[in-house]
This record gives structure tokens, C-alpha cells and sequence, in this order.
């Protein structure tokens, strides 16, 4: 196992002895990850199931991705194995599914299929990103927070959720520390109240990391301050130059697999246009201390 460094962010563990991926120094490779938050194995022989055994090997507490906010399609039947190609469009950087309490600890993505050009992966360190806001905002975000409100109809809800009754909703989101209002119809508003920036867990630093720039980017009306007041354009003026300044493009080839921190590294994807994009992504904690 050969680590190099890529610019910024990245560590890359690239096959140079010819080894299968699922004979790697497992501890070697906690290590790397609980120091650099992002792993990106490059050159070994994979698929799918290869992919499914390399990440279980770290692995626990798959999630199936109800409550997610996009459209996944299940692969090989393995409700724990998602692709990402939903649509097309950029994704900003951002926490995976942070606009809910409970979250993946850790995410794994495989390329099945790179697209022919643009579609990079993007990421960023969270710490980093803390670092490069301006005072004024870092006071701000010390004094407010995010909420999040979406209004559902009952097929919407019911197919978010992946489930029918309206009592199960209700505990998933007293679970989720999340406000749901059912009208008569059986409609719903949900409303979900999170900081912008959070401890680190070894709490010896503080990480920007939540949904806050791909919200309000795709739909920016769930998303306002928790005292209802907007979110002002030059917040997110200096939040946009941040994000390209210190953002991370992967550029993806057949094969790779990606192991990040969702604790602490953003992550987003560039625009593309290449139908045969396949992107596979493992919803999960660790299966160590970190």
C-alpha cells in the first residue's frame, strides 16, 4: 500500500504490488482515515461486490437512505448500496442528509461508471472551511441557527419515509428531534432546527459542515434562520467563495472507491451530462472509535 497526497485534502492509497483491496492493512487504514478524513482507493480490481465487502470490513449501522431528500435507486437488491445520479445539475458541498438529527457517521462511494467528462466528486475539510469564514459570520453562526421546514403531501411523505402510517412518521421524527404538523388531509410540515458549525469529535476544533449551500441553491425556501429571519445573499456570497477555494475536485476513474468522514468533510458533485455516470454510494458509521 502506497499512500501519496494529493493537493489539499485527499489521501490516495494506490495499488503499485498488484494486491486485492480486501488484503489491505486494515489498521494502516483507520489511521489514514481518522487523520485525513478522506480515503481514496485507486487501481485495485473492483465491482460491486467488492465494493460491498471492502466497506463492511470498516463498517456498521448501514442506513437505507429513508428520509433522504433525493431519489436513489437500489443496486443489486441491496437496499444499502445507492446510486447518486438522481439528476444532473451541480451539488453543492455539504454534510450528507444533516438537515435531520440522526446521520451517516461515514460514507463509501464506488464509480461503477466515470462520465466521459465534467461530474467530479467535489470535497472539503470542514475545519478548514471554519477557518476561512470571516469573523462577523463566525459570530453569526454562534448566534443562529438553521431551520429547515418542507411541506409534504401524503404520497410525498409516504415515499420519503417508505412507509404508510401516519404514527410511524411521527416517530421517526421525535427520533429525528424533527417538528411534524399533520393537517387534515394528511398532509405535513416538517421543521428541523440544526447549528451551521459543530464541535469537532475530539473536540479541538470546530467544523463547518450542514446542508446549507446545496439548500439554498436547489430550494431555498425550507431553509431560514431559527429566529425566521432570511438568509442574506452576501452570506452566501462569501459561503460560495469559500467553498470554490478550498473545494477538492475528484476526478472520478472505473473502479475507485472513496471513504469520508461525514463528521467532518463536505462533499458535492460538479454538473455533467453523461448519461452512463454511475456513482454508487454506502450510508453507515464506522466499525471503530474515531
Amino acid at each position: 500500500m502506497t499512500p501519496s497526497i494529493s493537493e489539499k485534502v485527499v489521501q490516495q492509497i494506490i495499488n503499485q504490488d498488484h494486491k486485492s483491496i480486501l488484503e489491505l492493512d486494515q489498521a494502516e487504514i483507520i489511521n489514514l482515515f481518522k487523520e485525513y478524513g478522506v480515503l481514496l482507493f485507486r487501481g485495485f480490481t473492483t465491482d460491486t461486490e467488492i465494493f460491498r465487502e471492502f466497506s463492511n470490513l470498516f463498517s456498521t449501522d448501514f442506513l437505507d437512505y429513508a428520509g433522504g431528500a433525493f431519489n436513489r435507486k437500489v443496486i443489486n437488491n441491496d437496499k444499502t448500496i445507492l446510486s447518486v445520479n438522481d439528476f444532473q445539475t451541480e451539488i453543492k458541498l455539504h454534510g450528507e442528509m444533516y438537515y435531520q438529527k440522526n446521520i451517516p457517521l461515514m460514507l463509501w462511494f464506488f464509480c461503477a461508471n466515470p462520465a466521459a467528462s465534467d461530474g467530479q466528486t467535489t470535497v472539503c475539510d470542514g475545519r478548514q472551511f471554519f477557518a476561512e469564514l470571516s469573523n462577523s459570520t463566525k459570530e453569526l453562526f454562534n448566534q443562529k441557527k438553521l431551520k429547515f421546514r418542507a411541506k409534504m403531501n401524503q404520497e410525498q411523505w409516504q415515499q420519503k419515509y417508505k412507509i404508510d402510517d401516519v404514527n410511524q412518521l411521527k416517530e421517526i421524527c421525535a427520533d429525528n428531534n424533527t417538528l411534524v404538523t399533520i393537517y387534515e388531509d394528511q398532509s405535513i410540515l416538517l421543521e428541523y432546527v440544526c447549528s451551521v458549525v459543530i464541535p469537532s469529535r475530539c473536540g479541538k476544533h470546530r467544523v463547518f459542515i450542514n446542508s446549507l449551500l446545496p439548500a439554498m441553491q436547489l430550494n431555498p425556501d425550507v431553509l431560514r434562520f431559527d429566529d425566521d429571519s432570511p438568509i442574506p445573499d452576501e452570506l452566501m456570497a462569501e459561503l460560495n467563495e469559500i467553498a470554490e477555494k478550498i473545494t477538492t475536485n475528484i476526478c472520478w476513474q472505473k473502479g475507485d472507491i472513496l471513504m469520508i468522514d461525514n463528521t467532518r468533510i463536505m462533499h458535492g458533485r460538479r454538473a455533467f451530462t453523461d448519461e452512463t455516470r454511475e456513482i454508487y454510494i454506502r450510508l453507515c458509521s464506522p466499525a471503530f472509535d474515531f
